[in-house]
C-alpha cells in the first residue's frame, strides 16, 4: 500500500476513524507532516483542528535515529535502550533537549500566532501523524494531551510497524492504524510524494479549520448571565457567515449539521455552531420547544458574532424546530444583518406571528416523504412577504438519511447563500476567529 501523498494518506485514515465522529474531540495534528494528514480526518469527522508541536531529540552523531521526543507542557519522552547504547551522557542528552526544545517554542509561536490552544478538557483528542517509527515523538504528543486535560486520547496514523502498539503502550486509549507492513524501515517508504511540510503548508491548514476557544455570553432565564458553547470558523477570505440553528434534541455536535458546515466552508463561508441552550436549561423539555426563547439566544449570538465580524453578512441556517426561532429572530431585526435563511425539515409555522415580517430571503427545503411538514411549509410560506422558494428533496424523509439526501439539502442552502451572502458583503473578507 503506498499514499500518493499526505492529502491522500488523511482521507484513507479518516475511513479507518469514522467511527468516532459525533464526538466531542479535537484533533491534533503532529508539526510538521502530520498537519495535513490531521486537517483531511478533521474536515471528514467535522471536528476542530488544532497542532501538537513535537520534537524528536536524535543521537547527536546519528540525529535521524531517536533517543527519544519532547513536546509542549513539558512532556518528555526518553528511550533508554537507545541512549545506552549509543553511550549518550547527561550533558549530552541535555544540549540535545536545549536546542530542540528553542525550535518547538519557535514553531509554536509561529503556528499560533499568539492565540490560544483548543481546549481538550474532558473531550476526546485525537493525535495524527503521517505515519509512526519508534513512537517517541506520539507518545510525547499523547502525554500532552493528557496533561491538558484529555478524557481520552486516541493516536491514529496511516502506517507503521507491526509491533507499533507495543511501542506506544499506555500512552494513548486506542491505537488506529489501517497499514501496518511486515517490510516497514521508514515512513517515507510508504509516500509516493513525502517532500517535507513547510511552516507556511501548517499555517494554512490551521487557518482553515482550526476555531478557538471561547463562548457565547446570554442572559438566562433568571436575568443572571451565562455562556453558551459554540465554535465559529471564519476562513480567510470569507464573503459571510452562516449560523446553524439545530432542532430539538440536537446541539451543535449535530453531525447533519456539521456536514453542511463543512459544505458551506468549502463554499467560502464561515460558520457557527453553537448550544442555544444550556445543559441545565435543556433538562426542562419546555425550553426546548420555547421558540421565543431559542429566537431570543439566537439574537444574542447573532450580536456577539457582529461584535467580532461586522464586515460580514450572516445566514441562519435552521433544522427542524430551530428553523422557526431563525425566522423569528429574522423577523424580529430593524436592520438587513440577516442576509439569508434556510430552513432543513423544518417548522416555520411556529413562527406563525413573525412570518409576515421576515425580510431575509428565505428557502425552505423538505423531505418528499415528509408529508405533513411539507404542507406546513406550503402554508408558512404563503405567509412569507420576502422572496422565497419551497423545494422539495424526492425519497428524503424528515431528517434526510437517505443516501444522498443530505448531500442535496448541502447543496441547495449553499447555493441559496451564494446567491445572496456576498451579494451582501460588499467585498470583504475576513481572518478567522472561533468560539
Amino acid at each position: 500500500m503506498t499514499f500518493v501523498n499526505r492529502l491522500d494518506a488523511g482521507r484513507r485514515l479518516a475511513a479507518a476513524v469514522a467511527h468516532l465522529r459525533g464526538e466531542d474531540m479535537v484533533v491534533i495534528g503532529l508539526s510538521r507532516g502530520g498537519v495535513p494528514v490531521a486537517a483531511e480526518v478533521a474536515k471528514a469527522l467535522w471536528a476542530p483542528l488544532d497542532v501538537g508541536v513535537v520534537r524528536k531529540l536524535g543521537v547527536p552523531f546519528q540525529p535521524e535515529v531517536a533517543m527519544g521526543a519532547i513536546g509542549e507542557d513539558g512532556a518528555r519522552v526518553i528511550n533508554d535502550q537507545v541512549i545506552r547504547g549509543a553511550h549518550i551522557t547527561d550533558r549530552e542528552l541535555a544540549d540535545v533537549e536545549r536546542t530542540e526544545r528553542v525550535e518547538l517554542d519557535r514553531r509554536a509561536g509561529t503556528y499560533r500566532g499568539g492565540a490560544r490552544r483548543l481546549s481538550l478538557r474532558g473531550r476526546t483528542a485525537l493525535v495524527v501523524d503521517d505515519g509512526m517509527a519508534t513512537g517517541a515523538t506520539a507518545r510525547a504528543a499523547c502525554r500532552s494531551a493528557r496533561e491538558r486535560g484529555a478524557a481520552r486520547v486516541v493516536l491514529a496514523v496511516p502506517v507503521a510497524p507491526p509491533d507499533w502498539t507495543s511501542r506506544v503502550g499506555r500512552d494513548a486509549d486506542e491505537m488506529i492504524c489501517p497499514e501496518t507492513p511486515v517490510d516497514f524501515a521508514a515512513v517515507g517508504q510508504f509516500y509516493e510524494d513525502f517532500a517535507p511540510t513547510t511552516d507556511r503548508e501548517v499555517i494554512a491548514c490551521l487557518r482553515h479549520a482550526r476555531p478557538e476557544p471561547g463562548g457565547i455570553p446570554v442572559e438566562d432565564l433568571a436575568g443572571g448571565q451565562r455562556t453558551l458553547k459554540g465554535e465559529l470558523l471564519v476562513p480567510v477570505g470569507a464573503t459571510g457567515v452562516v449560523m446553524f440553528v439545530h432542532g430539538s434534541g440536537s446541539s451543535r455536535l449535530s453531525p447533519r449539521n456539521r456536514m453542511v458546515a463543512e459544505a458551506m466552508r468549502q463554499a467560502g463561508f464561515g460558520t457557527l455552531l453553537f448550544d442555544l441552550l444550556t445543559g441545565e436549561e435543556e433538562s426542562d423539555r419546555a425550553n426546548v420547544f420555547d421558540t421565543r426563547l431559542l429566537a431570543r439566544r439566537l439574537r444574542e449570538a447573532t450580536d456577539w458574532l457582529r461584535e467580532r465580524h461586522p464586515e460580514l453578512p450572516i445566514g441562519y441556517f435552521g433544522a427542524s424546530t430551530g428553523a422557526a426561532a431563525a425566522l423569528w429572530a429574522a423577523a424580529e431585526r430593524d436592520d438587513d444583518a440577516i442576509a439569508a435563511v434556510v430552513s432543513r425539515g423544518g417548522r416555520p409555522d411556529l413562527a406563525g406571528p413573525r412570518l409576515s415580517a421576515v425580510r431575509a430571503p428565505t428557502l425552505l427545503i423538505v423531505g418528499g416523504r415528509d408529508e405533513t411538514v411539507i404542507e406546513l411549509n406550503r402554508r408558512a410560506q404563503e405567509r412569507l412577504r420576502c422572496e422565497t422558494r419551497l423545494t422539495v428533496v424526492p425519497g428524503a424523509t424528515h431528517l434526510f438519511e437517505e443516501p444522498g439526501a443530505l448531500s442535496e439539502v448541502a447543496e441547495l442552502a449553499r447555493d441559496w447563500f451564494l446567491a445572496h451572502l456576498p451579494a451582501a458583503a460588499g467585498g470583504s473578507g475576513a481572518a478567522e476567529e472561533a468560539a
